[in-house]
């Protein structure tokens, strides 16, 4: 598939004289009205309630910790980067795609800098210990089974700041929705490139491909920012900051359970899994549970919703935890 790469998956990337930088999303320091543009910034901000916050933050922290992802994509048999700068389009990919995504977190964090809702030092803390903790999604160095998580995990971004983007513009901060919009673009620019991957290996190895999809599937879907660590999340309820995180997420409506379902349901309607004929058996077996996949989810994520709803109904107040991140303010989970 190298000759493919170079003409189906390169084309995807972006010129950087022509691309959107960070200083183009944010006050410009050398302007004389930068000290307004910056009070205005922090009175749009001031208005941003504290889930919102948490959920702009630990999507800031996954998007710092590239070196990681780039070191993922560098493991992988048969597609890594060989020297740091093989010319390969595998290669060229990896390094290209890792320079596009470092703008995610530069201009999130310096919008969160001069915004003054965060505790920095700890949210750079954060993003220096997740860097330092790695990532494992369980790829075992296997192209098929990282192609199929990039492909969900930038949907999954995409999502992910496609619903902070729409946060911030009704709660009247437009700087911060564009910021959240154009990042969400270029997810779903990097979506595309992933799906196309396998697009390309269905057509050469439909059975490899199909039993990848499902192993994923079942293994579950790793956030590349499990291992994020505050150094001062207690977690006196068993938790770690990472499931606190995903679960204001949740509960704010920024990423959902729901949301995996429709990318599962996204990705077998792509690849034409469920209409696929002549897999083998054990590839079919696959097929099989793929296509039920999203339905299991959808009703795993409805039976948490009713547990929650009984729960808001008997007056128990929800859990809650204290987030350094926001200088410990105490941040509803459920």
């Amino acid at each position: 598939m190298t000759d493919w790469a170079r003409t189906g998956l390169l084309p995807l990337l972006r010129d950087p004289a022509e691309n959107w930088q960070p200083s183009d999303l944010l006050p410009d320091p050398a302007s004389p009205d930068f000290e307004d543009a910056v009070r205005e910034l922090r009175r749009r901000a001031a208005g941003l309630p504290d889930d919102f916050l948490v959920a702009l933050v630990g999507d800031m922290v996954t998007e710092e910790a590239l070196p990681s992802y780039m070191n993922m994509l560098n493991l992988l048999d048969g597609t890594k980067d060989e020297t740091g700068a093989d010319p390969s389009p595998w290669a060229t990919w990896t390094r290209a795609w890792t320079a596009e995504e470092n703008r995610h977190g530069d201009v999130l964090h310096k919008w969160l800098y001069l915004s003054g809702r965060a505790d920095m030092r700890s949210v750079q803390g954060t993003v220096q210990r997740l860097v330092g903790n790695g990532l494992d999604p369980r790829l075992e160095n296997n192209p098929y089974l990282c192609f199929v998580y990039t492909s969900f995990q930038e949907r999954a971004t995409k999502v992910s700041h496609g619903s902070t983007a729409r946060m911030a513009k009704e709660r009247g901060d437009a700087g911060l929705a564009r910021i959240c919009g154009v990042i969400a673009a270029d997810e779903g620019r990097h979506e595309e490139a992933y799906k196309r991957i396998i697009d390309q290996v269905l057509a050469r190895d439909p059975d490899g491909a199909v039993l990848a999809f499902a192993d994923m599937m079942r293994k579950g879907v790793l956030m590349p920012a499990h291992l994020m660590d505050d150094g001062a999340h207690a977690g006196a309820n068993g938790r770690s900051l990472f499931a606190d995180y995903a679960a204001v997420a949740e509960r704010a409506g920024v990423y959902t359970a729901w949301d995996y379902a429709d990318i599962v349901d996204h990705l077998v309607a792509r690849w034409g899994v469920a209409g696929r004929e002549g897999l083998s058996g054990e590839a079919a077996a696959a097929q099989e549970f793929l296509a039920g996949h999203a339905a299991r989810v959808r009703r795993l994520a409805q039976l948490a919703d009713e547990r929650r709803e009984r729960a808001r109904r008997r007056g128990r107040a929800g859990a809650s935890a204290s987030f350094a991140w926001l200088r410990g303010r105490e941040v509803p989970l459920s």
